[in-house]
Parts: C-alpha cells; sequence; structure tokens
C-alpha cells in the first residue's frame, strides 16, 4: 500500500504535527505501507493562495500513484490535498488535531470565546472563511482521525455522518529519551521548579501561569519553548511539576510525555486533559482560568511531595496505553481497511 502524506510542518520544525509526521514516516513503512511526504513547507514562502495552488499541484504529481491521501490538518494541506484526491478519485483521510478556524480565530479576528461555545456562533468573514474550508474538506473525507473523544464530539457536529469519525489517541517514544540540562543536574539550583510546553497563544494562560508561580520567592517557572526535544524533556523530568494551565487541549502530547517521564503533574480539566489525568489519582485537575485554584494544587505538590510521587508513579504506568505502537496499529488498520 502507498500513501500521500500531506504535512503543514515537518522536523526541523517543531510541534505536535511535525512530530507526527516523522512518527508516520519512520513506522508505517514497517506496517507494509509506504509514504509520500508532500511538506507544505516547501511552498510556504509564496504568497498567500498561491502557495495553496503550488501546493495543490504538487500533490496532484503524487496523488496518481497513491492509493491513500492523509492529510494532517484540514485547512493549509487538508483543502489542497483533498481537492487532488477527488479530482483523481482517490481514498481521502483527514486528521483534526484541533478546530484550525478557532485558533485562527483567537490569534488574528478578535475571537475571545472558547471552543465549545465558538461552535454555535456566527463571526467575521475571515473566520467563516476558515470555517467553512475546514467543514467542507471533512465531509469529503472517508474517514476522519481525531486524537481525543473531546475532539470526536467537536468534529462530529461539522459532519452529517459522525460514524466517519474515529478517535485514534496521540502517542509518544516510550521510554521518553532526555538530556538532563547542566544548570540544574549539576545541583546549582534547589528552588522549587515548574516547568510547562506551550506556545504563547492565548488559550495556554502561560502569563497566568507565570503570575502564580511569582508569589513564590522560592518557586522558579521554565517556559519550554523551540528548546530541542531531548533538552526540554530534560527540563520536565528534573522539575518539581508540570503545569498545563490550557483553557482548550485535542490531546496533549506534552501532557502524555510528562506523564511518561514521572513528574508530578496539573491540568485543566479541558478538553481532552481528563481522558489522559484521573484528579488525585495520576494528577490535579483543576478548573481553567482559576489562578487560586492552581497555585493551591502547586503549593499541594510542594507541601505534599510524597504524594505528588505516588501520584506520578500511576501516571506513568497510564502513559504506557499511549505508546506508538498501540496508534501505530490502530492507523494501519484503518488505512487497509478503508
Amino acid at each position: 500500500m502507498r500513501i500521500l502524506l500531506a504535512t503543514p510542518l515537518f522536523p526541523p520544525d517543531s510541534g505536535g504535527p511535525s512530530t507526527y509526521a516523522k512518527l508516520l514516516m519512520d513506522e508505517l513503512p514497517k506496517r507494509g505501507i509506504e509514504v509520500v511526504l508532500v511538506k507544505f513547507g516547501e511552498v510556504k514562502r509564496l504568497p498567500p493562495g498561491v502557495r495553496h495552488v503550488a501546493y495543490f499541484l504538487k500533490c496532484l504529481k503524487v496523488v496518481r500513484g497513491v492509493d491513500t491521501v492523509y492529510a494532517l490538518d484540514p485547512v493549509s494541506v487538508g483543502l489542497p490535498a483533498s481537492l487532488a484526491a477527488m479530482l483523481l478519485g482517490k481514498k481521502f483521510i483527514l486528521r483534526v488535531p484541533g478546530d484550525y478556524a478557532w485558533e485562527q480565530g483567537r490569534q488574528r479576528f478578535g475571537v475571545t470565546e472558547e471552543l465549545e461555545e465558538f461552535q454555535t456562533k456566527k463571526y467575521s468573514r475571515g473566520v467563516e472563511r476558515l470555517r467553512g474550508i475546514q467543514k467542507f474538506v471533512a465531509r469529503r473525507a472517508n474517514k476522519i482521525v481525531v486524537p481525543s473523544e473531546y475532539m470526536r464530539r467537536i468534529v462530529s457536529g461539522w459532519v452529517a455522518d459522525a460514524t466517519k469519525v474515529e478517535t485514534i489517541y496521540s502517542s509518544v517514544h516510550l521510554p521518553v529519551e532526555y538530556v538532563l540540562p547542566g544548570e540544574l543536574s549539576q545541583g546549582k539550583s534547589k528552588a522549587f521548579l515548574v516547568v510547562t510546553i506551550a506556545r504563547r497563544v492565548p488559550w495556554k494562560g502561560i502569563e497566568a501561569l507565570e503570575k502564580v508561580v511569582e508569589r513564590e520567592g522560592a518557586w522558579r517557572f521554565k517556559l519550554l519553548d523551540g528548546l530541542p526535544h531531548k533538552e526540554a524533556m530534560g527540563w520536565v523530568k528534573i522539575a518539581d511539576a508540570f503545569a498545563l494551565n490550557s483553557t482548550y487541549e485535542g490531546l496533549s502530547h506534552a501532557l502524555i510525555e510528562a506523564m511518561a517521564l514521572g513528574t508530578p503533574i496539573v491540568a485543566t480539566n479541558v478538553g481532552g486533559n481528563p481522558e489522559l489525568i484521573a484528579s488525585g489519582e495520576t494528577g490535579l485537575l483543576i478548573p481553567p482560568k482559576d489562578d487560586e485554584a492552581l497555585y493551591a494544587a502547586l503549593k499541594e505538590i510542594e507541601q505534599r511531595p510524597e504524594e505528588a510521587r505516588v501520584r506520578a508513579e500511576r501516571a506513568k504506568e497510564r502513559a504506557q496505553q499511549f505508546s506508538i505502537d498501540i496508534t501505530i496499529e490502530k492507523l494501519a488498520a484503518l488505512l487497509k481497511n478503508l
């Protein structure tokens, strides 16, 4: 079997789509599925609109020789790849890791509502255009892959046939590889260290997390954005707490990695987070946008380190359910049986 993999990002780019695309390139051939990669980054330097036409033409050249097209987002690569697949009568699978229209709306178009409320409201022409594109692409997919049950519920509202939306959980390489940061591995800091892995986008709650950590003079905060993966994992490994203070998550790779590394976790009770963390058992879940609850949860980890360690060990066991092998086997089966 041969597939075209349409990806918005690929290493050395950072981010979930990049990691996921590299994973498929490495693992699917072991299951008898050849992967032909078409990277959006190769046309990204072109003007808007022109780049999408150029990407469509790139996909069109490859589509003739594949069985299935698999696009890793619904807009930048999803629209051109779906049109190429439709034109040549190929099967088309779409992965929806998040709501692209909502994310762009929050970053570029002044949208303030959270994801659930966003689904039922009307917005500016720019937002509605993006929403229309992702629904157009989703409705033409033979199958839609989502990373969590939370995202399955969201995306099922975009299509007439909700049965074509299938949850295949995100996964990470287990054990997670890491390199300890020199300044801390050499014992130069005794501060209570709180870390997170996130971009500075509105729904990640970075500024609030920073302010909460600043309340305690003996606490230190480290935002792990843009670091090499092994180095970032080293910071997570030696941290006293990993905090995910977002108001939205599809299913967080970073949270799974923190679980696998055995780091005590505080996360908001939103999106796919409750599918990973059982509050009080494998970590602490708190309400979103609640600085006092965040502070109290971090304080509990600091003051009751043994209890935090027990929860972290349970989370480490739970993380085994999100291994690469399980994810790839499910995806390979979907591709072969489409």
